[in-house]
């Protein structure tokens, strides 16, 4: 079982400095998303595995090993720490999941937040490396849209009602600040 107030002692410095779309919310959000999805196609999963891989999914890429060490010193076996971080690095949208619990995390990544959030966590995001909104719009167009794809059929419907979204929103806001016209 999870020992919450140790968990989030532990992460909490990780995710002080992150933008607003990368704080512990968003690891909250991933959470819900994961239940719902969890719930909906009726997926047997040790839901501590996704609770812990959510919290280290924002620097797992970072602090493996640290990582490691406070699994260790919550005395959770070796086989159920590799289960973990193998989740938790799954979560990550430009990775393959192959396990379930990884393909949970991964789905749960994508879809969180609701249809307009893939725009403003971009966005934000932009603003928050220094980039100016025309290389923002030119990262969302090459880097974001079409380039992940989700596992569970509902994430798959959720996200591509975000993507289409996502490409109508684009496509005005490029007309607005170009001059062009806006309609659809």
């Amino acid at each position: 079982m999870v020992n919450f107030n140790q968990l989030a002692h532990f992460v909490a410095p990780f995710y002080e400095n992150k933008d607003i779309m990368h704080n512990l919310s968003h690891i909250e959000r991933m959470i819900d998303c994961a239940k719902v999805l969890i719930t909906e196609h009726k997926i047997v999963v040790d839901e501590d595995i996704i609770i812990y891989g959510s919290y280290f999914h924002g620097f797992i890429y970072r602090e493996e090993l640290l990582i490691r060490e406070f699994l260790l010193g919550e005395n959770l076996a070796e086989n159920y720490i590799e289960k973990i971080v193998l989740a938790s690095w799954e979560s990550q949208k430009d990775k393959d999941a192959m396990t379930q619990k990884g393909m949970v995390l991964h789905d749960a990544h994508l879809i969180e937040g609701g249809k307009t959030f893939l725009i403003v966590k971009s966005l934000v995001t932009g603003t928050a490396r220094g980039q100016k909104l025309e290389q923002t719009i030119d990262y969302i167009e090459n880097k974001v849209i079409g380039k992940s794809r989700c596992y569970f059929p509902k994430a798959q419907e959720l996200y591509r009602q975000k993507e289409e979204y996502a490409r109508v929103f684009m496509k005005e806001l490029r007309a607005g600040l170009y001059g062009a016209s806006t309609s659809v």
